[in-house]
């Protein structure tokens, strides 16, 4: 097999080494090291102020450490398509059809025009939107915008998805319904790295637990090992609803 045949080396693991994150000379990262490895599905959590939503947006990219450094296993460079992708608790919707969307971020990530209507419509359909594909995607419930988001998502075939709170202030049939999706990208191969308040969903999703208190990561723990046997007490206090949400 030529190198150009060879499968392009996976980006994981994702390093962090140090990392620290300040805004007027608080620390809301504060040393964080850990190594993300492909496979397991991660939920963060923690309480409110914790930094879980900023620490997902630097593995992503879109903030840079204060101090420390994040590294992928193989960079990403300026130009090529991202192989990671992220979703945020408020769906970024551009004003145009839900299908359109889809398509407009398989462009961006430079695939062949004639490829982009077939692979955004099988991503709809994949969520249960095939139906709404026309619609306006910002006049769709918030379920559906969610679900919109993620087949965005999804069509780029990530190896790597970030979730920032997917679930929240959503009902209960269209959290199940986010729940299943992510399930099902999981299990296609994508590695899922997710940032939940919901302990439930964290039992449910979750293969291992990181747990952060005022920017540190106090724990990373196996979500069995972890809900039964925390092994700090800022955890254990979290977990009887002891420390502020």
């Amino acid at each position: 097999m030529t190198s150009a045949m060879r499968a392009p080396r996976s980006l994981l693991p994702l390093r962090l080494e140090d990392v620290v994150f300040a805004v007027g000379g608080r620390r809301i990262i504060d040393a964080v090291s850990l190594t993300l490895e492909a496979g397991s599905r991660t939920v963060i959590i923690g309480p409110n102020g914790a930094g879980k939503s900023v620490l997902l947006r630097l593995c992503h990219g879109l903030l840079r450490p204060t101090s420390g450094a994040i590294g992928w296993n193989v960079p990403e460079l300026p130009g090529e398509p991202r192989r990671q992708a992220m979703v945020f608790q408020r769906p970024v919707l551009l004003r145009r059809s839900a299908l359109a969307n889809i398509a407009y971020a398989l462009a961006v990530a430079r695939v062949p025009a004639r490829q982009r209507a077939m692979r955004a419509a099988e991503a709809l359909r994949k969520v249960g939107l095939a139906h709404v594909a026309a619609r306006p995607a910002r006049v769709l419930s918030g379920g559906e915008q969610q679900r919109v988001a993620l087949a965005r998502a999804s069509a780029l075939n990530p190896e790597v998805l970030f979730l920032d709170e997917p679930t929240a202030n959503l009902d209960p049939g269209a959290t199940h319904e986010i729940e299943r999706i992510v399930g099902v990208m999981h299990s296609a191969g994508t590695k899922i790295v997710m940032v939940t308040h919901n302990l439930g969903q964290a039992r449910r999703l979750g293969d291992e637990i990181l747990f952060l208190h005022q920017g540190r990561l106090l724990e990373r723990a196996p979500v069995d090992r972890f809900f039964k046997q925390p092994a700090s007490s800022q955890a254990a206090q979290f977990l009887e609803g002891e420390l502020p949400w």
